[in-house]
């Protein structure tokens, strides 16, 4: 298999959900010959989502990796695909996916075009600079509309997509397509499609793609000032050649986006998609080199060039707990990984062995000797790394930038049913963090609950029937509650909290005095300040009031009493906690006393300053018929939902609400029965805010 950088593409599957990304990963597995028969998600049998509950819902939720071959123009060139989720539930998946990506196939449905989730995907591609081109699927779909789509992708995403597929008949009598670039119709024939036969352009469509060819040369031509001259002068006299040169080019450094279409179902359009996959996503070594940090000096910035002889590094992007021991995802970004190799994790210092190197396919492995810059790979052995851990070689350490991980957003309490379930259920729970990094799970001392908590209500159902069915734990589970936060509304300013205790022998003395007032990520970071757990702390002592060894020990107290929250349990979050003065005793202070300290001031003080409770509020796309439009807006404003935006989709009604999340338990079944099952929705988090006052009192009396 081809191991020259340039004939390596890494690219990810990503889209809204149902729009048949997976439809169109078991169909590249077939055609690149990793598949004998074709897996189909409706049937439960798809290769890529191959857990239970993948199965049973038709919908994926691990990203699964996959590296398969392709032949093109005699050249064999190999390709790492990564099937990702899209359920906004699991967007975890999506961003993690995204970080180690070179290039990404967005799917939309042709007859939905651009929706909800997939502006959100997009705009995680675009966090992370990933070049994209967009396949418009389901051209087979009655109501299907290459035109209407296309004209989404434009104007909800806003970018420059250029058409270099149109397909042949709509719906039903969707049969094939057109190259726009060379004027050549393309059939996919034989039981599985598998052949592809070129002819001329019908008859009927000859004038339709003169129309698209001239719009796409012209877009070509804006990508290369040569090109344009030529356009000018006789755009007949641009060759194809230089096209796709300018196009390939325009679409690495994401100017633009290459549409094509097809319908995977029927088994239309895939061979052509796959070789536009390497006609113009990125090879690894188109990229720009990957940036870190000397796990030495935060402050010294380093790269390493995509290359094989360069020292060794790589990024965890996803941990798989195996029987075997831990599968541990990684992409190589540099040098080489011999089986058995000792790597080091900059993040925590300590050392990994590399014991054996696979090449995954799905579920089966392929044991490889070693690996090198630009693949994707599984390795087993490794104990102490996860999401989003660099590794790399010991004697020339390199951090890569860390993935972003959002914050849960719905907890609820589950319980061991007997004291065997109990052991077996802290294992199980570290299990899944270690897969997942955002679910969270704590033991709370008071109360003697386990509570967990995720991205909302379908991630933690999986999560539970994960430890039920597949762990044979037996838990009792409690409903899902939010995870509200805490937070300030004004300045506080010399708030004391002073801790004494005198018992006979040596007593303890701490006294610190602070201020406290409202504080933004952005702020902190025009300050330069820590902002970890949304909290900053400033040291402003002069004159030494207390000694500079109980400093941190004031901060510990203050960071650990946010964390659990101050007058509801919840953590206290966008606050900076400025220490102004103190005294301390030169017998009896300790750094306990100034802990307790610190904690006494922060509990003093936020009440002082306008204590508050945030609550997680959801962007919510509600698709409706018209019919039922009435009974749906209705009924958001009655969950002290706003209306955003409502926009026209055929004869359905979309509809953009922000609701907070505590009003949306069960929403999706409600929202069917209030339009005879024919509304769906979508939703992601969106910011915390304030909530009303009457409800804050309603929260404290019921202690959470």
């Amino acid at each position: 298999m081809a191991t020259d950088l340039s004939h390596i593409r890494n690219f990810g599957i990503c889209a809204h959900i149902d729009a048949g990304k997976t439809t169109v990963s078991e169909r590249i597995l077939y055609y690149t010959g990793k598949n004998y028969k074709i897996g189909e998600v409706h049937e439960g049998t798809a290769t890529m989502d191959f857990l239970q509950e993948e199965q049973e819902r038709g919908i994926t939720i691990q990203s699964a990796a996959t590296t398969c071959p392709w032949t093109q123009d005699g050249r064999e060139y190999k390709l790492n695909l990564i099937d990702t989720p899209g359920h906004v539930d699991f967007t975890i998946e999506v961003e993690r996916s995204l970080r180690v990506l070179d290039g990404a196939v967005a799917v939309f449905d042709g007859k939905e075009g651009v929706e909800a989730q997939s502006e959100t995907v997009w705009r995680q591609a675009d966090r992370y600079r990933v070049p994209r081109m967009c396949f418009i699927n389901k051209m087979d779909k009655i109501g299907a509309s290459f035109d209407f789509s296309f004209g989404t992708i434009k104007s909800r995403l806003g970018v420059n997509a250029i058409a270099i597929q149109y397909p042949i008949g709509l719906g039903h009598e969707h049969v094939g397509l057109v190259d726009i670039l060379t004027e050549r119709a393309y059939y996919f024939e034989g039981e599985k499609g598998e052949k592809v036969v070129e002819r001329d352009v019908p008859e009927d469509m000859k004038e339709t793609i003169a129309k698209w060819r001239h719009q796409t040369i012209e877009k070509i031509a804006e990508l290369d000032d040569a090109l344009m001259d030529k356009y000018l002068t006789d755009e007949r006299s641009i060759t194809v050649a230089e096209m796709k040169a300018a196009l390939r080019k325009g679409t690495v450094e994401r100017k633009c986006f290459p549409v094509l279409c097809g319908a995977a179902l029927r088994n239309i359009g895939i061979q052509r998609l796959l070789n536009a996959v390497v006609d113009y996503l990125p090879s690894p070594n188109e990229k720009p080199d990957v940036e870190g940090t000397d796990p030495r000096d935060k402050d010294v910035k380093m790269t390493r060039p995509h290359d094989v002889n360069a020292p060794f590094s790589a990024l965890v992007f996803k941990v798989v707990s195996d029987q075997h021991g831990d599968l541990t995802y990684m992409r190589v970004y540099s040098g080489r990984l011999a089986k058995g190799s000792r790597i080091l994790n900059p993040g925590n210092g300590k050392r990994e062995n590399a014991s054996r190197i696979f090449e995954m396919h799905a579920q089966n492995r392929i044991p490889l000797e070693e690996t090198s810059a630009g693949n994707i790979v599984a390795v087993v052995g490794i104990k102490d790394s996860y999401t989003g851990d660099t590794l790399c070689d010991p004697d020339q350490p390199i951090m890569l930038e860390r993935m972003f991980f959002p914050e849960p957003v719905i907890s609820m309490s589950i319980e061991p049913k007997t004291s065997d379930d109990k052991r077996k259920l802290s294992e199980a729970l570290g299990v899944i963090r270690r897969e997942d990094p955002s679910f969270r799970s704590n033991f709370n001392e008071e109360t003697g609950e386990t509570i967990i908590s995720g991205m909302g209500e379908l991630h933690l159902e999986i999560i539970k029937n994960k430890l039920v069915r597949d762990m044979k734990i037996n838990v009792n589970v409690g409903k899902p509650k939010v995870s509200y936060r805490e937070t300030i509304t004004k300045k506080a300013e010399y708030v004391r909290g002073k801790f004494v205790k005198q018992t006979g022998g040596r007593g303890q003395f701490g006294d610190c005095t602070i201020n406290i007032m409202p504080f933004t990520a952005a702020e902190a970071a025009e300050a330069e300040l820590d902002f970890t757990d949304s909290i900053a702390f400033e040291n402003k002592i002069v004159g030494g009031s207390i000694p500079k060894e109980y400093i941190p020990s004031v901060e510990y107290g203050v960071r650990q009493t946010a964390k659990t929250g101050v007058f509801a349990g919840y953590p206290l979050i966008n606050v900076k906690i400025e220490l102004v003065d103190g005294s301390y005793h030169p017998v009896d202070s300790s750094q306990v006393a100034f802990e307790q300290a610190g904690r006494l001031a922060l509990q003093e003080a936020v009440p002082k300053a306008g204590g508050t409770l945030l609550e997680p509020i959801m962007k919510v796309v509600i698709t409706v018929p018209d019919d039922y439009l009435g009974n749906v807006t209705g009924d958001v404003s009655s969950r002290r939902g706003m209306i955003i935006d409502t926009e026209d989709r055929g004869n359905v009604k979309l509809v953009t609400a922000e609701i907070p999340l505590s009003e949306l338990f069960g929403y999706t079944t409600s929202l069917r029965g209030m339009s005879q099952g024919r509304a769906s929705n979508t939703m992601e988090f969106l910011e915390y805010r304030q909530m009303p006052a009457n409800l804050i009192k309603e929260i404290k009396e019921k202690g959470g």
